[in-house]
């Protein structure tokens, strides 16, 4: 019985009032609430797994053109394969499969 009473006089206590409208002010109704931290923290990973991958990127592509740049030989293979470049004494035929049409490749 002491117990229910020290219960009854917390709930009737207006600071626990004001405390649990500001908690639940914080959590549901401010612009920083839960649910919008939640998602900006899976926002944060996300980009954080894009970085990830371009500083990647960028690196391989780095060091192709270093590749490329000092020597001549893969440079000239390079344009060749990629940008159908050909010297003035060679013809060129591309054989393009109809499924790759059809994939939109």
């Amino acid at each position: 019985m002491k117990q229910l009473r020290i219960f009854i006089h917390i709930i009737r206590n207006k600071y626990v009032y004001t405390s649990l409208a500001f908690l639940v002010w914080i959590f549901i109704f401010d612009k920083n609430n839960l649910l919008s931290q939640i998602e900006l923290a899976q926002k944060l990973n996300k980009l954080k797994g894009d970085k990830k991958y371009y500083t990647e990127q960028i690196k391989k592509d780095e060091s192709e053109t270093t590749e490329l740049l000092t020597n001549p030989d893969n440079l000239e293979k390079f344009a060749r394969e990629n940008y159908l470049i050909k010297r003035d004494s060679e013809d060129i035929f591309l054989i393009i499969r109809q499924d790759s049409i059809q994939k939109g490749k």
